[in-house]
Formats: C-alpha cells, sequence, structure tokens
C-alpha cells in the first residue's frame, strides 16, 4: 500500500521520505497551486465567489500530482500548519478532485511529531479555509480596484494595498512628526560622591517638586545651577533589596524578526527564508507563529537539557500571555531538540538557529538576581534661597546570580540596566551628613520620534494588529521593492515623494487606510475562522464601502510626477501601435501628447518651417517633412522619408513626393 504525502516546501521532501519510509512517496506543491486570475479582478457581487485558476507553474505541478493521486492507495495533505497552508490543502484537494481528503499537520519534522500527525489525520478544516480565502478576496478587491483609480489620477503606477498602504503611512506620518518636532531644551543637576576606593556614585535632583503646573520638563536653567552648587547633603532613606528579571518569551515570527534585524542585521525576509530552511532541516518549529508559548514537550526537553548542562531552571515551567488577536494554532518557536547546540547548513543559518536556540533555552532558567540599593538624599539650596528643600535620588545594582544571562547576555545590550555593576554606592546610614566632592548642572534636549527600522516598524504593525506574521516579511518587500520607502543611513526607512502621495491619497477616503478599521477587520477574519462571521458578510461590506470611497477620488489633487505642459495635469505613458507615448490625463478636454523618451516624456518636434508653396487642393502652405521613420522591429533600421504634405492636415491630405529640385513634385495639370 503507497500513501501520497503532498506538503508545500521542496525542502521537505528529503527529510520526511526518510521519516516515513519506502511505503510513502512525499511530493510538494511548491506552495500555491491555484490563484485568482492574473488580469481580471475574478471576484463578482452579488455572490463573492472566487474564480480561481491554475498559476503557470501550478499547471505543471497538478499534472505530476495527478499522477501521484492516481499511483496511489492513500493521499494525506500535510501543508503548513497555518491558515494559508489549510487553504492550499483545500486548493488541491479540490483542484485533484479528492474524495475524502485527509490533513495531517506538524509543528516540527521530527520523527514524533510526523509519525504522530500521519497516524491521526482530519478533515479540512473549512473555516481556516474561508477566512484565508476572504484575506486574498479582500486583498484582491483593494489592488484591483484602487490601483488603477490611483493611477489613473496620478498619472504614474501607483499601487493600494490593505496592509501595504497603512505601512506606508506609518512611514510618512512618523517622517512627519520628525519634521514638526520643535526641540525643548531642559536642565537638571547631580551630585558626584566619591568612595575610599578610588570609584565615585551619583544621586540626581528630582525636579518634579519644583516644576509649574503642567510642566513636564524643568526650563529654569538658573534654578539647575544653583542646585548644581548644594554640596551638603542628609541621608533620608537607604534600603538594600534584591530584584529578579525575568527572560523574554520564545520567539514568534514578529519578535524573531525584530531581533534577528537588530542583532544579525538582516531584513525580515531574509530571516524568513533562513527560518524556513531550518524548518525544513527539522532543526525549529515551525516560523510563522504569534503563540509566545512552547508546548509541554518543548520544555520538558529545554528543562532536561538545562539540568544536565548545570543551567538553573525557574521554579516552574514559564508561560505567558498572548498579545489580543494572537493566533495560538502551534507554539512559539523552538529548537527541536535543544541539546543540538549548532544547526544550519551556512553560516547565517547557524547564526540564526544559535539566537532561536538561546531565547528559547533563556525563557526558561531562573530569572537574574541583582543587589539593589537605593537612597534619597535632603539638601537646601544655598545662597538667598536657603530654606528651600531639594531631594536627589540614587539607585545601584549588582548582578548577584546570571540566571538566564547565562545563555542570553545579548539580550541584556537593549536594556539600560546592562551593567552588571554600577553606580557603586557604599552602605549609608538614615541620617548620616554627607559633602558631595562636585556637582554638574545638566542640560538636555527632547528628542523627536525615531524612523522606523525595518525591525521596528514589524513591531508597531504587530501593535496595532495590522497583518499576521506571515504577512509582515512580505509588506516590507513590497513597500521598499516599489520604491514607495527608501532605507536611508543606518537602515531607517525615509518615505519617497511616491509614498507621501499614496498616503495622502488614501487617508480620509478609504477606510482601509485607517488603522483603526484594519485592525477590525483582521479581527472579522479571525472570527471567519472560528465560525464566528460569515465570509460574504465581511466582503460585501468592504466592497460596498469602496464603492462610495472610489467616487470621492475624483476631488483628489495629485501633484503629478509628469505635469502636462499646457494643463497642469498628470501626464500617462501609453502604449500605442508605433510604441510607448505620453498623454495628457485631462483628456479628451486636453488631447496634448508627448513622443517617449526612455520612459520619461520627451520634447515634441517643432513643426516644420512653412514652404511659402500654396497647396494645389485647398490653398493652405505645404510642408516639407524629412527625417528617418521609426523601424517596425528591432535590429532593422528605419527608412529615410522627404515629402511635402498640407499643414491643414486632417481636413486635407494632400501629399506630394519631393523634387530634385528641392520642391513638391505636382502631378502635370489634368491628370488624376
Amino acid at each position: 500500500m503507497t500513501t501520497l504525502v503532498i506538503v508545500e516546501s521542496p525542502g521537505k521532501v528529503k527529510k520526511l521520505s526518510a521519516l516515513l519510509g519506502a511505503s510513502y512517496k512525499v511530493m510538494a506543491s511548491v506552495g500555491h497551486v491555484r490563484d485568482l486570475p492574473q488580469r481580471e479582478l475574478g471576484i463578482q457581487p452579488p455572490d463573492f465567489k472566487p474564480a480561481y485558476e491554475p498559476t503557470e507553474r501550478g499547471k505543471g505541478v497538478l499534472s505530476k500530482l495527478r499522477q501521484g493521486v492516481t499511483d496511489a492507495d492513500r493521499v494525506l495533505l500535510a501543508t503548513d500548519p497555518d491558515r494559508e497552508g489549510e487553504a492550499i490543502a483545500w486548493h488541491l484537494a479540490d483542484a485533484l478532485k479528492l474524495q475524502k481528503p485527509e490533513r495531517v499537520t506538524f509543528t516540527a519534522i521530527t520523527k514524533e511529531q510526523v509519525l504522530a500527525a500521519v497516524a491521526s489525520p482530519r478533515p479540512i478544516d473549512m473555516e481556516r479555509v474561508r477566512a484565508q480565502e476572504a484575506r486574498r478576496v479582500l486583498d484582491r478587491i483593494v489592488g484591483y480596484r484602487v490601483s488603477p483609480a490611483l493611477s489613473e489620477r496620478s498619472g504614474q503606477n501607483l499601487s493600494a494595498g490593505r496592509v501595504q498602504s497603512p505601512a506606508v503611512r506609518l512611514v510618512v506620518d512618523r517622517e512627519r512628526e520628525i519634521a514638526a518636532f520643535k526641540v525643548t531644551e531642559h536642565y537638571g543637576a547631580e551630585l558626584v560622591f566619591n568612595n575610599g576606593d578610588g570609584t565615585s556614585w551619583k544621586a540626581a535632583w528630582d525636579t518634579k517638586p519644583h516644576l509649574a503646573e503642567g510642566q513636564q520638563y524643568l526650563l529654569d536653567d538658573a534654578l539647575a545651577q544653583i542646585v548644581a552648587g548644594v554640596r551638603e547633603v542628609t541621608v533620608a532613606t537607604f534600603a538594600d533589596s534584591e530584584k529578579g528579571r525575568a527572560p523574554a518569551a520564545p520567539f514568534t515570527t514578529s519578535t524573531l524578526q525584530q531581533a534577528a534585524g537588530q542583532r544579525l542585521k538582516f531584513k525580515p525576509k531574509k530571516t524568513m527564508e533562513l527560518a524556513q530552511r531550518l524548518y525544513e532541516q527539522g532543526v525549529i518549529t515551525y516560523h510563522r507563529t504569534d503563540a509566545p508559548n512552547m508546548d509541554l514537550a518543548g520544555m520538558d526537553d529545554i528543562a532536561a537539557y538545562a539540568q544536565g548542562a548545570g543551567l538553573p531552571l525557574a521554579e516552574k515551567p514559564r508561560r505567558w500571555k498572548a498579545k489580543e488577536g494572537a493566533q495560538e494554532g502551534h507554539e512559539a518557536i523552538r529548537p527541536t531538540h535543544a541539546g543540538d547546540l549548532e544547526a544550519g547548513e551556512t553560516t547565517d543559518e547557524q547564526a540564526l538557529y544559535r539566537l532561536i536556540w538561546q531565547r528559547a533555552v533563556a525563557s526558561q532558567l531562573a530569572d537574574a538576581m541583582y543587589a539593589v540599593r537605593t537612597v534619597t538624599l535632603a539638601g537646601e539650596i544655598p545662597g538667598d534661597t536657603q530654606g528651600v528643600a531639594v531631594t536627589f535620588l540614587a539607585n545601584g545594582r549588582t548582578l548577584q546570580s546570571q540566571g538566564w544571562l547565562a545563555v542570553y547576555a545579548d539580550d541584556a545590550a537593549d536594556d539600560d540596566e546592562e551593567s552588571a555593576s554600577s553606580n557603586p554606592i557604599p552602605h549609608l546610614a538614615e541620617g548620616a551628613a554627607l559633602t558631595a566632592a562636585e556637582g554638574r548642572l545638566l542640560t538636555k534636549c527632547t528628542k523627536p520620534p525615531t524612523r522606523f527600522t525595518e525591525a521596528t516598524l514589524v513591531k508597531e504593525l504587530e501593535r496595532l494588529g495590522i497583518g499576521r506574521p506571515s504577512t509582515y516579511a512580505a509588506i516590507l518587500d513590497n513597500i521598499t521593492s516599489r520604491a514607495y520607502v527608501t532605507e536611508g543611513a543606518k537602515g531607517y526607512l525615509i518615505p519617497s515623494p511616491i509614498g507621501e502621495s499614496i498616503r495622502d491619497a488614501l487617508v480620509g477616503r478609504f477606510g482601509f487606510a485607517d488603522l483603526d478599521y484594519t485592525r477590525e477587520l483582521e479581527n472579522q477574519l479571525d472570527l471567519i475562522a472560528e465560525a464566528k462571521a460569515d465570509y460574504h458578510m465581511v466582503v460585501s461590506s468592504a466592497w460596498s464601502g469602496l464603492d462610495g470611497e472610489l467616487a470621492a477620488l475624483d476631488a483628489v489633487e495629485f501633484v503629478p510626477a509628469n505635469p502636462c505642459p499646457e494643463c497642469g495635469k498628470a501626464l500617462r505613458r501609453i502604449k500605442g501601435s508605433y510604441g510607448f507615448f505620453w498623454s495628457c490625463t485631462g483628456y479628451p478636454d486636453c488631447k496634448t501628447s508627448l513622443p517617449d523618451a526612455k520612459g520619461k516624456p520627451g520634447e515634441r518636434k517643432a513643426p516644420p518651417a512653412l514652404s511659402g508653396i500654396p497647396c494645389p487642393k485647398c490653398g493652405k502652405d505645404l510642408a516639407r517633412r524629412q527625417g528617418v521613420s521609426k523601424p517596425k522591429k528591432r535590429g532593422l533600421k528605419g527608412r529615410p522619408y522627404d515629402f511635402y504634405s498640407c499643414t491643414g492636415f486632417p481636413k486635407c491630405d494632400a501629399k506630394y513626393d519631393t523634387g530634385a529640385d528641392g520642391k513638391p513634385a505636382f502631378p502635370p495639370e489634368g491628370s488624376a
């Protein structure tokens, strides 16, 4: 008996074949085999039923799979364990006409998980399929209905997207916040005290009691200068305590992309490609997830490794609360076997595996413990203002026990408290008098918001509920490859003029550009997956909303990239019978057209000089026209031409060859 197992990626075939044995044949769909049509919308009201067709690659894949189905006694659909994988399984079952399709999923390509999955198949989850179908249809509706309208109005190829456009908006809005930001200079003071061993510690002035109502910062530099002159203080409070610092959760898709961007300088797209290969090699669990918790087997595996390696475990297995709207269908990203300290076939794969390993193992270890010392110092402002009390605060901490930092110490680099020993405050008695060695005036400036990097934009998209784990890398690749957003120094994202045009055209006019709307639509997709919302209701509501919004687009004033020299409206590039040319979007009111010059509007040729010779047919001037015609095919040369034609064209189509004397060769009088 032969069982055919169909997976998505060809990279899994060899590994799964080895795990399953000779009675199984593993074949790959290579992702999607069907999609909406390329050259038409593919969805129409009132039923909004998608019209699918095989992709160009899918045609060949389906042909091979049909033969595989014919040769097999049983077919298992083992596409990825997410909504997209569920949808691909349904497409395969439908296209291959499987009578009773069996679905199996596993979140790690290990012998235990694969054999357990094969032993317990289930039907395809049609609710999840409908949720993914709704996502695809909504993306198509926005792209196909809004993008042409934007392009027509702007005269350039612009693309709108249900999640792409909100991402562009975030970058544009942040850039404008930075441009509008006004720096506020404010002040503080600190005292420095020397220890007997050559070290020193600092105490900062608590400015809060001295702020005017409504003030956030101290703006009185003179007062700060006076306070910096305080030298004699008294210890008002002194306390020693112990504080633990817990590790972060294992990686989700979003946090993996963020950490890989910050530590390894990998872009989200590269991170996902590397993670895909690690998953296919069987060394990590499935990498598209927003669940922050590992399953029990994963926690037990890490606990066993930690005990053997002498690492301190937490008192009980750690669990984290998932963010609102998280799809916890499968566990967080972790190594399939914690005992494998290294994995991956390339240097980049190995670096990413190490990062995943560190984060997962650290998540189950004991807290890092610090000895914390806090001091409050009381003093008075000297001089004419004597009697006004001031307070100084000091905090110091020393690492007592590494805990999880033993395996993931680099994580401390993101924390202001990364130093193992800082501000070494000595033991002090309450009521003791101290004399500061020096005082310093602190001049500070407020800072504008920081531009997004790809990693921090992913974090913001997740915070706002825009998109889902499997879409973040594609969103970033989309908006950067189309140059709506460019990457500047140090990886900071900067909007292009086209990106700003798209943002301004959409915001306030289209619901999908509203961040709250986008988040709510994601929630609706989740409800479809849970059978709590209806596909038709969600899609039809989005369609009808666009009807009114598209009508309002006519009132938008774009700053055209290529304005018409006659009326100022946008020129658009059109492919005609003889190649490309540029035409005014104001047609038919404005009939301006220009030749194409390597993708840009060219200059119109000056009209030929009038010859002063009247046309025999209508009496208007003839004009001599000379040049070389455009070749009909590449590689051929154009033909030279030299003739006279009437300037009254098109009403008069008189045309005459040029004679040897350079004048029009009129036909003899009386000839036809």
